[in-house]
């Protein structure tokens, strides 16, 4: 994997050209392995900025009516930003959104659309909101947010234009993982009672809470005039910033201090990050200079010690998944606010406002569909796998589906082509805990069943192992 001498020297050397220059179906046919084995790999990439107008909402907060959060000022630009690889016959899409969440819907158009402009299959293209708390939502979230549906047709287009320009940028690369452990980066926000990462083992289970302090390091090395590039994956909401200034949040200002000493462009990925704030954890919801001084140096360290990854193939896959709901819980929900109104008025129904909305939404639903569909997706690129899907998944399971999973450097991506909200361990409904009880009357959707995030990372698991066959 890359620790002799050659190696090293590749090492050296990508380090001195990007810090000075600025870092499919399931199964191909017999030609098409043949093609691949053959050909080289390109990446491209497109980015194309998004900043909003003042005057729109933003996501993250409940606002009761009236009160609404709305965007005063930008403390940051904001982007959307496309990575096309190419491999023989496989072309794949990964895209990074600086957004609160991307509905269903809207993932489904934007795939549909970059899909008859590029020519890459519409499966194999996938939509990842960074989550970021200092933006709009493009999904349903009651009173935490709503719509704003002129800007969200202005970023569909540009989503696809970054698409297009990916594409265009097509070129060579070799690719280089590195990988290291972050401190003070983010910590567990519902217990201090957890463990980190380099602890989990095989023997592991969710009976305990855990964090994952793992950074990874995505780097394209291509040859002048094309510059280097750079993606990166970690766990932790974007949630430093609770004000009216819009912006990306902690990962906009790591990817501002990675452009001002190495002239990099920094893309971010979120993980697993159900359970997860950012910084040292001082802070419930992170101090945002305090996260990027932990998250900055640590990013620098996994671009340093990054090694090549032989890149044989490139697969993509993706299937339907039905989430397990719990309708017995959601009409004891239906029962107590029929009951007694008065009592549902803080607490897991936040307000009486909000709970008498709730209510109105929900009384007259269909009972009888047990399940929420999503779509689970994978990606492989040689040694490494990529599995996206549109929760906010609890650590443990993202730290499972890594050790399951059959290729040895595996990342977990969250928010991708919608958004359901957490898929949390059995104790957070025993506990009653926000992220099982509360989000759902956010998103308008029955409680999920207490193993239901088990038996999705068990799904995931299982599609890479069919991707990787």
């Amino acid at each position: 994997m890359g620790h002799g001498t050659d190696a090293s020297l590749r090492r050296r050397e990508f380090m001195g050209s990007v810090l000075s220059a600025g870092v499919a179906g399931l199964a191909l046919s017999a030609r098409g392995r043949a093609a691949e084995a053959r050909a080289e790999l390109l990446v491209g990439e497109g980015v194309v900025d998004i900043t909003p107008p003042l005057g729109i909402e933003m996501g993250g907060f409940h606002r009761q009516p009236g009160n609404e959060r709305r965007v005063k000022g930008i403390r940051q630009p904001t982007a959307v930003r496309a990575l096309v690889l190419s491999l023989g016959e496989t072309q794949v899409a990964v895209c990074s959104l600086d957004i609160a969440t991307v509905g269903q819907e809207m993932a489904t158009r934007i795939r549909q659309q970059a899909a008859a402009q590029t020519g890459i299959p519409a499966s194999n293209i996938r939509l990842c909101a960074t989550h970021t708390h200092s933006m709009p939502a493009f999904s349903f979230l009651r009173q935490w947010g709503a719509l704003p549906v002129e800007y969200m047709a202005v970023v569909e287009a540009r989503m696809v234009e970054a698409i297009k320009q990916a594409k265009a940028d097509l070129a060579p690369a070799e690719v280089l993982l590195g990988k290291t452990e972050v401190e003070g980066g983010n910590h567990n926000r519902t217990t201090k009672q957890f463990k980190t990462s380099p602890q989990f083992t095989a023997d592991s289970t969710d009976a305990e809470r855990w964090l994952d302090t793992t950074l990874h390091a995505l780097c394209f090395r291509r040859a002048a005039p094309k510059r280097s590039l750079l993606w990166y994956h970690f766990s932790a909401h974007a949630v430093c910033f609770a004000d009216d200034l819009a912006g990306p949040d902690w990962p906009g200002m790591v990817a501002e201090r990675i452009r001002d000493k190495h002239q990099l462009e920094a893309s971010f990925l979120p993980g697993h990050s159900g359970d997860v704030n950012p910084g040292d954890g001082r802070d419930w919801r992170g101090e945002a200079n305090q996260t990027t001084g932990a998250i900055t140096p640590a990013l620098e360290r996994a671009i340093a010690d990054a090694t090549p990854l032989a890149v044989d193939r490139l697969r993509a896959s993706s299937e339907s998944f039905a989430v397990p709901l719990d309708l017995e819980r959601f009409k004891s929900w239906l029962e107590a606010y029929r009951t007694d109104p008065a009592k549902c008025s803080s607490g897991p129904w936040v307000d009486a406002g909000f709970a008498a909305d709730w209510y109105q939404g929900n009384a007259q639903r269909d009972l009888t569909q047990f399940q929420l569909p999503i779509t689970l997706s994978a990606i492989q690129l040689g040694p490494l796998g990529m599995i996206f899907h549109p929760a906010e998944l609890y650590s443990y399971y993202g730290l499972a589906i890594a050790r399951e999973s059959p290729l040895p450097h595996t990342l977990a991506v969250g928010y991708t082509d919608g958004i359901i909200g957490y898929l949390a361990d059995p104790k957070a409904y025993e506990a009653g805990e926000y992220s099982a009880i509360t989000v759902p009357k956010i998103l308008d959707y029955p409680p999920f069943t207490p193993g239901a995030a088990r038996q999705t990372a068990a799904a995931a698991v299982d599609l890479l192992r069919r991707t990787v066959a």
